[in-house]
């Protein structure tokens, strides 16, 4: 079988963790459409402006090649299809995903729209006949589908719903058992954050938090950090100031921080596999792949309660923080001082469940254990390719 992909996204994190290459005897190739190229020529214009001028998000999530690339299925993550080539999505919080609906679960109360023609096509594209499944990473995703379809006609919203399954990314075990490790003011325990988007991840809170927990009530405990310290204009409303901030607060700190500013991914696989406890205190994440790969290391991981987080973590793998959010489970952000409160949650719930693990350190390899059983039973490579197969095979029925 064979299986198109946009070229523009072979080297993309979220199709290498959950559509390439997943099954052995598919061959997978890339494909381009009319908008992959609309998509290249608003970022080359933008560039030669100096501004964004043409917007690319919607360019991003929608394809139409006139059928003309000879695959017999496509898979799209976030994306939908007009053609009539069988596809199939992965997604990660809605489809359609336009830039007009994306944001509606974001703040207290949830948005609700009209059906315009950008939205009615997308609708119709997805409860066509040539859309063969709708995946869900989470069933946080799929609660988000459900609640955006309640806005639109069964002719559109029920088809959506007959075609979309759950569909947890697979994860490969990193570790064969967890060590019991011994732990002491010359043998630290450990603490890792992965994450470029630094602030939105929690990185300010876990700086603040570890610089007193170390400086003042003087915990043995030490600190890696991976990231680019990455802007976004979205949950955390970083600015340079921030990041001058938090290299300032690194190079202060380097005694017991460690960091780098990017590692190739097995560099940062090796790094978690000598870590003892993960740190994702999260703002805004739509699944945490970081997780997973911490808990395949059998580290167990202190997150936010937010979205897929609770699916993968709870307090007999790792730590949940629990913080303000909506009914859909995001997190409150959108004011100074919703991310005011967000912070102060995350700052205190995270100091008192470091000074936890330091008083009882023995729990770190308890729960590590109970996290990489975790990953065994319902992250497994093999059940995820065969559920794969059984959607993919509708694609060969109809050839």
């Amino acid at each position: 079988m064979k299986i198109g992909i946009l070229s523009y996204r072979f080297d993309y994190y979220p199709y290498l963790r959950n559509i390439l290459h997943k099954l052995s005897e598919a061959e997978y190739v890339a494909v381009n459409d009319l908008y992959s190229n609309l998509r290249r020529g608003a970022l080359f214009a933008n560039r030669r402006l100096g501004k964004e001028l043409f917007q690319i998000f919607n360019l991003n999530n929608q394809f139409e090649d006139l059928d003309l690339n000879r695959v017999d299925l496509l898979h799209f993550f976030n994306g939908i299809s007009y053609g009539r080539t069988p596809w199939v999505t992965s997604f990660e919080t809605i489809v359609p995903r336009f830039a007009h609906l994306v944001t509606r679960h974001h703040g207290k109360e949830i948005a609700h729209g009209g059906l315009n023609p950008l939205t009615r096509r997308g609708l119709e594209a997805l409860a066509g006949k040539a859309c063969l499944g709708i995946l869900a990473l989470s069933q946080s995703a799929a609660l988000m589908q459900k609640d955006l379809l309640k806005d639109y006609p069964a002719e559109y919203a029920q088809p959506i719903l007959d075609k979309m399954r759950v569909l947890h990314p697979p994860q490969e075990t990193l570790v064969q058992e967890v060590i019991t490790r011994e732990y002491s003011a010359e043998k630290p325990i450990k603490f890792i954050l992965v994450g470029a988007a630094f602030f939105r991840k929690g990185g300010r809170e876990v700086l603040e938090v570890f610089e007193k927990l170390v400086r003042q009530e003087k915990l043995p405990v030490r600190l890696t950090i991976v990231s680019s310290l990455r802007i976004e204009n979205y949950a955390a409303q970083e600015t340079e100031e921030d990041v001058a901030w938090a290299r300032a607060k690194i190079a202060e700190n380097s005694d017991w921080i460690e960091y780098y500013s990017e590692l190739p991914n097995a560099d940062t696989l090796t790094l978690m596999r000598a870590a003892d406890v993960g740190l994702l205190p999260s703002y805004a994440d739509t699944y945490g792949f970081s997780v997973l790969e911490l808990q395949a290391c059998g580290v167990p991981v202190i997150t936010t309660d937010i979205r897929a987080l609770p699916e993968i973590n709870n307090s007999a793998l790792g730590w949940l923080i629990k913080v303000p959010k909506n009914a859909l489970g995001e997190a409150l952000y959108t004011t100074a001082e919703e991310r005011e409160a967000l912070s102060q949650s995350i700052r205190s719930d995270l100091a008192q469940i470091v000074r936890d693990i330091a008083a009882d350190p023995a729990q770190i390899a308890v729960k590590g254990t109970a996290a990489l059983e975790r990953i065994r039973k319902e992250h497994d490579p093999a059940a995820y390719a065969d559920a794969l197969r059984q959607v993919y095979g509708l694609a060969r029925q109809k050839t």
